[in-house]
């Protein structure tokens, strides 16, 4: 081997060692969301029966990945004839957030609206859970709600198989899940979207 060759065999044998960066969570997660974009399903609660859920029991519930690009998902979530609930589901610098935006026939936001939290850590492909942040929690307690405060909501995605939403704080637990074997025809839009 030559003078040359020598040196460059042996860069070349270090670079093939390298290690390569692991796949990041946050957007593998963000990918099984796009890749549902424009389809509907029919989801069913999964959580135990309790009181709080009365509003959901019986009607029917329908998730429809509606709006889509890298950065941002919109899903909104139709519970019987009511259209007045949106998941937003955002990359931000620091990882993921989750928004609730809630609104009223006529358009107008509710007064309980936009609240959720950011990812804490990196989740993974499948699950991602956000913590109350700070503008949900002072909301809460404005609206006399305080029991919310310690939210968590998490999203799970398993590809051909399940979308879920769930809801989980001390004394209080709640989940959707929603069969993606089967699309469903997408519905109209949420109040105040087009």
């Amino acid at each position: 081997m030559t003078r040359i060759a020598a040196p460059i065999a042996a860069a070349l044998a270090l670079a093939s060692c390298a290690t390569v960066p692991p796949p990041d969570p946050q957007a593998q997660f963000m990918a099984r969301l796009n890749a549902l974009c424009g389809q509907a399903f029919e989801g069913r609660i999964a959580s135990p029966p309790v009181e709080a859920d009365a509003a959901f029991a019986g009607r029917r519930l329908v998730m429809h990945v509606r709006e889509c690009s890298r950065d941002e998902v919109k899903i909104p979530f139709h519970v019987g004839e009511d259209r007045s609930r949106t998941w937003v589901i955002t990359r931000t610098r620091e990882g993921l957030r989750l928004k609730h935006d809630h609104r009223h026939e006529d358009g107008s936001e509710d007064a309980l609206t936009q609240y959720g939290g950011d990812t804490a850590d990196h989740g993974t492909a499948r699950r991602q859970e956000f913590p109350a942040d700070a503008f949900s929690r002072e909301m809460f307690i404005r609206q006399n709600i305080p029991q919310s405060v310690p939210n968590v909501w998490a999203m799970e995605v398993e590809p051909g198989r399940l979308f879920a939403y769930e809801l989980r704080r001390p004394g209080r637990f709640f989940r959707v899940d929603f069969d993606l074997t089967r699309p469903i025809a997408p519905p109209p839009a949420p109040w105040g979207h087009r």
